[in-house]
């Protein structure tokens, strides 16, 4: 071979080699790409959340994401973390991580802090513990702490409440919090749905009525028990207001389950109206000392907007549509009210 060929077979070797390396080099570099920058969240469906508490530590995050599946290689996502400087802006947290987000999305977004919020939606709660349940539940906020708020006159004075009128300023609609909302935070989110319910035209519609924001919907929440009915709300909540200004006890079933703490009691007897208790209105005058559940708009407005009646009394009709019978005297009252017994008896619900 002479010396030409020799150093032209080299020269074709060493491109051959550096082509090798070249394409080695690209595919090493496809690779770290697609780790960093390719999809790594398994599958969990359409979407799945991850959450990083209060005071967590990089530490904690990293292990949580392996722990929960969402990044496979850990190493490679703690280059990337790193290299945003995610390890010291960690931010507590509820984040969407979708099927497919690779380690740069998942790294970007925990660094930018981009939570999604969580819908709470309040609908009609009874007591204290169903509100700092459904807020346990949904949010970090402490439940402890949310008692602790939820049972201090000094915290609540400023809101115009106390511990039997707090559940007052829980007004039913859907709020969104970030998941790591403190407790006080939330309370005074839902506080100021309250305060912009309460227009001026509203106070003077409860004056006019002779009752106060608080004790329209302590009354609303009365209403709101006794039936599922929009279009006789109204009429429900003319019967306690003329029982009210002719000082009668409202005599109302609802406070009497509130009472007991027995919700499911389908009928109320005598046993039941003797209960000592503040909220047994049977056995007191005037409203009970704070509402027994968080009224629904159109119970407060019906309170606000009563019909104009002489009626003293209901009581459900006999047909079980849902509707009550209404009366003016006694005797009226004694006859839907035995139709009411009979047709319970005839069904042998007790």
């Amino acid at each position: 071979m002479s010396k030409k060929q020799s150093k032209t077979k080299q020269n074709s070797t060493v491109k051959r080699i550096i082509v090798a390396v070249c394409c080695l080099l690209a595919g090493v570099a496809v690779y770290l790409a697609y780790q960093v920058f390719g999809p790594t969240a398994r599958p969990y469906g359409d979407q799945k959340y991850f959450y990083i508490h209060t005071g967590s530590t990089y530490n904690d995050v990293l292990k949580g994401l392996q722990a929960d599946g969402f990044v496979k290689h850990p190493k490679v996502f703690d280059l990337v973390a790193n290299q945003l400087d995610y390890p010291s802006h960690v931010k507590a947290g509820r984040y969407e991580i979708k099927k497919g987000m690779s380690n740069f999305e998942i790294a970007r977004m925990l660094r930018n802090g981009r939570q999604s919020p969580v819908r709470l939606v309040i609908n009609k709660l009874r007591t204290k513990n169903d509100f700092i349940k459904l807020v346990d539940k949904n949010l970090e906020a402490d439940s402890v702490s949310l008692r602790a708020l939820l049972n201090d006159n000094v915290y609540l004075r400023q809101f115009g409440l106390d511990t039997q009128t707090v559940m007052c300023g829980i007004m039913p609609n859907t709020y969104e919090f970030f998941w790591n909302t403190s407790a006080s935070k939330a309370f005074e989110k839902i506080e100021a749905e309250y305060k912009e319910f309460w227009t001026p035209e509203r106070i003077a519609k409860a004056t006019a009525q002779g009752l106060t924001p608080n004790k329209v919907i302590i009354l609303a929440s009365i209403v709101e028990e006794e039936t599922n009915k929009n279009d006789e709300k109204s009429t429900i909540a003319s019967v306690y207001l003329n029982r009210l200004r002719k000082n009668w006890r409202l005599g109302a079933d609802p406070t009497v389950k509130f009472a007991i703490g027995d919700f499911t009691l389908r009928r109320i007897y005598n046993v039941h109206t003797q209960y000592e208790s503040p909220y047994n209105t049977y056995r007191v005058f005037g409203l009970p000392p704070g509402p027994i559940c968080t009224p629904s708009i159109a119970s407060i407005e019906a309170v606000l907007n009563p019909v104009v009646s002489d009626y003293m009394f209901f009581c459900a009709r006999a047909d079980f549509s849902g509707y009550h019978a209404f009366a003016v005297t006694p005797a009226e009252h004694e006859a839907n009210a035995k139709a009411y017994r009979d047709a319970l008896s005839a069904r042998n619900i007790k």
